[in-house]
Parts: structure tokens; sequence; C-alpha cells
């Protein structure tokens, strides 16, 4: 799987998976640009989440990071704990050759490792049991996820940690009015993106409706001890050009799932705000920001 914003629920985050759900069907290898210069972005996020990790999980031996994609979060990791053995687990190859790439740029290669295959059974193919497992919106692409979470969870050593990135809050980018169109445009987008998103659980391969309560899954799962923290991206305009294009390079993404939902106004709005000769668009607006909440929630392995 992937980090992932593919509403906005995917970007950071990859699993990789080649399902097709029709219009629901995300091309992971085809987003590795997308999905690796948004982590980049995100990477302050990222090591706030994983110095978070690091005051209980101490001196892990193996850290799996199931749904890698590119590769960004694998290598901060390697980076926080230098002790540690990464394996970056996707269903892209083409996303696990850049983070391979991504290892040796930073000299962490030689303890770096890559399992190509679809979660959760691929885990079965790890040498030895992990100390922390990662899944940063990767679980949400597989259809039955109290499932996927108890594989995960055998895949722990004992007295090993589940990190699992899932929920937040739904990203912020413009102001609330914007000096054309309707005003509110981006929580209208937000219900779009909501209805996208069921429909791609929805399509997935044994999917089963679940009560999103990560905590009580994990318990379900036979571990203990939960705890939850959010973490803050905070990029107050104007944003530097790499925020910029993170913001185009999203909404250009959505633009299609946009059509389904959304009237012939605000379509025409975010036209507007993507077409870079327009003076009110993304691309000039000195307005442009990012704010955005990813959740994590934990839990332990009993020893």
């Amino acid at each position: 799987m992937a980090h992932r914003h593919d509403p906005h629920h995917e970007h950071e985050h990859t699993p990789g998976q080649g399902h097709h759900h029709g219009h629901t069907d995300v091309d992971w290898a085809e987003m590795g640009p997308l999905l690796e210069s948004s982590a980049e972005l995100f990477a302050s996020l990222y090591e706030r989440a994983l110095g978070w990790l690091a005051q209980e999980v101490t001196e892990p031996g193996l850290i799996v990071d199931a749904g890698s994609g590119p590769g960004v979060v694998a290598c901060l990791f390697a980076e926080t704990f230098p002790g540690a053995r990464i394996v970056a687990v996707d269903g892209s190859q083409p996303l696990l050759e850049r983070a391979r790439a991504r290892a040796e740029r930073l000299g962490v290669a030689d303890r770096f490792s890559t399992i190509a295959g679809e979660l959760p059974d691929v885990l079965g193919e790890l040498d030895y049991p992990a100390d922390l497992l990662w899944a940063s919106r990767s679980l949400h692409h597989l259809g039955d996820q109290r499932a996927a979470l108890a594989a995960f969870a055998e895949r722990l050593a004992p007295g090993g940690t589940l990190a699992l990135m899932e929920g937040g809050l739904p990203p912020r980018f413009l102001p609330r009015d914007i000096g054309m169109g309707r005003p509110g445009l981006q929580a209208r987008i937000d219900a779009v993106q909501a209805e996208w998103f069921t429909r791609m659980r929805t399509d997935l391969p044994g999917h089963v409706a679940e009560t999103e309560d990560w905590p009580a899954l994990l318990s379900a799962a036979g571990l203990k001890h939960t705890r939850t923290h959010s973490f803050l991206l905070d990029l107050p305009a104007p944003v530097p050009d790499r925020a910029r294009a993170y913001v185009v390079a999203s909404l250009s993404h959505m633009r299609d799932k946009l059509a389904e939902g959304l009237d012939a106004e605000d379509l025409a709005t975010v036209d507007r705000l993507l077409d870079p000769d327009d003076e009110a668009s993304l691309h000039r607006r000195p307005d442009v920001f990012v704010l955005e909440a990813h959740t994590v929630h934990t839990a332990v392995r009993p020893g």
C-alpha cells in the first residue's frame, strides 16, 4: 500500500495494490512522483510522529513499513533508529525501486530492504517478527481491515508495537471565501471525496464494513496499551514553491473525481484554480496555505 492522499486520504501514504475498481482504481506507480514529493513536504510531521514513537519503541531491531510507497517515511525510520533494519513492503515494484534509490542516496541501503506483494499476506515473507510495524493509510486499501490488523499483529515480536496512521482531518489550503464562486468550496470538495472514499472501500475485494474505531480494532487484534496522537502540518501563506506545487498537484489529481459530485459553478471555480494563466489560480494566489492533521494509533503485542 502506500502513503497517500488519493482523495486526500492518500498521498503520503501507499499500498500499491493493483486493484481495479473502475473510477476508484488508483495507479500507484503513476502517482509515484506525487507520493514522493508530498511525503517530503510532510517530513516534519513524520519526524514528530517518529519521535513520539521513539519514546516507547526503544532500540527496535526490525521495523516494517507496511505500504511504504516510495520510501520517504521508511528512510526517516532508518535515520530515527540507526540500529534498526528497515523493510519496506508494498504492492508496487516501481515505488519500491524509488524506495531503494532513496535509501542508497541517504546512505542507509546496508540495512534497508524491500518486499513486493499484497498486504497482509506478503508479511509472511518476513524473516523475523517486527519490533515496530508502521502502516500509514495503507490499511484502508484492504477489504477486511479487522482481519488485516490481526495479520499485522501476528507479525509483531512479543512487546512489539503496531503503529497505524488513519483518520486525521481533511486538508485545508484556501480561505472559506476565495473571492470567486460560492464560499465553502473545500467543504464541498470534502463531501465528494468522502463519497469517493466510501465507493473505493466498497469496491475492494472482500470488503467488510467496519466501524472505524481504530483503538477498539487494535484491541480486538489482541494488542494492549493503545495510544493516539495527532500531528499537524501548518504551512501558512505565503507558502514555499514546493508546498504550492503540492496543492496544485493534489487538486489536479482530484479533478476527475470532483466532476461526478460538484455542480457546474464549483467545477468552473476548480478549473480557474488550476489554470496557471488565471490570476486567481493556485499557481499565483498569495493566500494559499497547507493545514493538515494526521492521526497515529499505537498498540503493543503482549510479551
